[in-house]
């Protein structure tokens, strides 16, 4: 099993929030083999918490717009590790202390890593009624045999 195009989009978007805020170590993970309940892990680290602060507000931001909302958010208070969970993905955004000393990439070498330059961003779309078109109804929409 391989991630599915939702996540991978999610991913991407994600990264991209995260790039904006000069995040940096960017990298995605499918873990979707090992782990029944999301497909992506998507891990960023900065230097300060102030910084990872923004890096989560612009990834949640970003996927707002995608109509992906957080499941479950954790770290938020203590600023060294925030974990978002989308469903699809989980978003690690960590202080670099953090980052080297836990090394999640490590933790999951078995697993693929997702090329995010090969995939394109999704855009949120405007409706009629000035609303965003959520993720799913566009890919819905885009492959109506799904």
């Amino acid at each position: 099993m391989t991630a599915t195009d939702t996540a991978l989009h999610l991913a991407k978007a994600a990264a991209l929030a995260a790039e904006s805020k000069i995040a940096q170590d960017v990298m995605a993970i499918d873990v979707s083999d090992q782990m029944p309940l999301t497909d992506i892990f998507v891990l960023a680290s900065a230097t300060n918490e102030r910084q990872i602060g923004a890096i989560v507000d612009e990834i949640e931001d970003r996927l707002r717009e995608l109509g992906s909302r957080p499941i479950r958010r954790e770290g938020r208070r203590e600023g060294r590790w925030v974990l978002i969970d989308f469903g699809d993905i989980i978003v690690h955004v960590q202080h670099e202390d953090e980052r080297e000393y836990y090394a999640l990439e490590r933790l999951w070498k078995d697993c693929p890593g997702v090329d995010l330059s090969a995939i394109d961003a999704p855009e949120a779309r405007v409706n009629d009624d000035g609303t965003d078109t959520d993720l799913a109804e566009v890919e819905a929409a885009e492959d109506p045999g799904a």
